[in-house]
């Protein structure tokens, strides 16, 4: 990883905090917590952190999300991403969280919110680091569940943005959760949502037409679609890209065989970004050092990239074009030195 990666500024716009939970915090909070796990050492829980596909990433997922119960926890799980995420040169995240995870739990929404709010806060003190939260609506889960959802949410939207879609998409097309995204949007949420990682391009399709969101998560099978990627390109349309998790859960068998530079060539809007970093080998600066080493992607393309997040982020112009700034700042004491 180049110190030039980690000092060019960036936005992180496609991060579960869930799925940021790294092995060795999940058996603390699992033994503070009193919450027996079916793992019985550190290097068993990391054994399990290697999957096959995306079921299988979900199974342990879920399994690591159940330690999660006090304010303190999503306090501390939020707090310990934000650092990571600063040291990798993030300066605004907005992070996916997952409400009916933890509410079929019996964990309310002011348990989860106190917690997640209360990290943001203070990395904002120590990083100057600012980040919105995205609630996820669970894909496997009903359209009436992600009613029942919203509308236990709205009176703990403080700090939310959005509203997304994550889960497993596999015969879970857009237009099941048309209802919940209308009434999210009635609340002054923006949209975005996960498509087109396993499912067809016509999830792709459906999610900007029937769920009308700004930025599509993932994308990747929209290459399969010729008019989609020419619509895409057209408009401008953001793909939160995250190479490492492509590979883990077997969408191609290596860097190597990542389609970014296709993305790149046929002038997609294109960032980077981390997804499930501990489950898949790596935070956002490791992203982009992979595709670097792996596809030959230069600076300046990196660069793009990182600007490319920026601009595809839900932040004010003002916010933006400052960030852009400084990335430009960055890539020209590069190429100085």
């Amino acid at each position: 990883m180049t110190d030039f990666i980690s000092r060019l500024p960036k936005a992180e716009l496609h991060v579960h905090i869930e799925g940021t939970l790294e092995p060795e915090m999940m058996l603390d909070l699992a033994k503070r917590n009193g919450h027996e796990l079916p793992f019985g050492s550190l290097k068993e829980v990391e054994a399990a952190y290697r999957f096959t596909d995306l079921q299988s990433f979900l199974d342990i997922y879920y399994q690591g999300a159940a330690v999660l119960r006090t304010p303190e926890d999503f306090y501390l799980l939020m707090s310990a991403y934000l650092d990571r995420a600063a040291a990798d040169g993030v300066r605004h995240a907005e992070i996916f969280f997952d409400p009916q995870t933890h509410t079929e739990r019996g964990i309310g929404f002011e348990v989860f919110m106190e917690g997640l709010r209360a990290g943001i806060a203070d990395a904002r003190s120590r990083h100057g680091l600012s980040a919105e939260l995205i609630l996820c609506f669970l894909r496997h889960l009903s359209g009436a569940d992600a009613v029942k959802t919203i509308h236990e949410a709205e009176p703990h939207l403080q700090g939310v943005v959005a509203v997304g879609l994550d889960s497993s998409e596999r015969d879970r097309p857009p237009e099941l959760f048309e209802r919940a995204y209308d009434i999210a949007r009635g609340l002054g949420l923006r949209a975005v949502a996960h498509a087109g990682e396993e499912g067809p391009p016509e999830y792709v399709v459906g999610a900007l037409d029937i769920l009308g969101v700004e930025r599509i998560d993932h994308g990747d099978n929209s290459l399969q679609d010729p008019d989609l990627v020419e619509r895409l390109a057209r408009d401008s349309i953001p793909l939160t890209v995250c190479p490492l998790s492509r590979v883990a859960l077997r969408g191609v068998d290596t860097l190597e065989d990542h389609p970014l530079p296709t993305m790149i060539e046929h002038g997609l809007n294109i960032s980077l970004h981390s997804d499930d970093p501990p489950y898949f080998g790596g935070y956002v600066a490791a992203n982009y050092a992979g595709v670097q080493d792996s596809l030959g992607i230069t600076d300046v393309e990196l660069a793009q990239l990182a600007r490319n997040s920026v601009m595809s982020s839900f932040l004010d112009d003002s916010r933006k074009e400052g960030l852009v700034t400084e990335i430009d700042a960055v890539v020209e004491a590069e190429i100085s030195a």
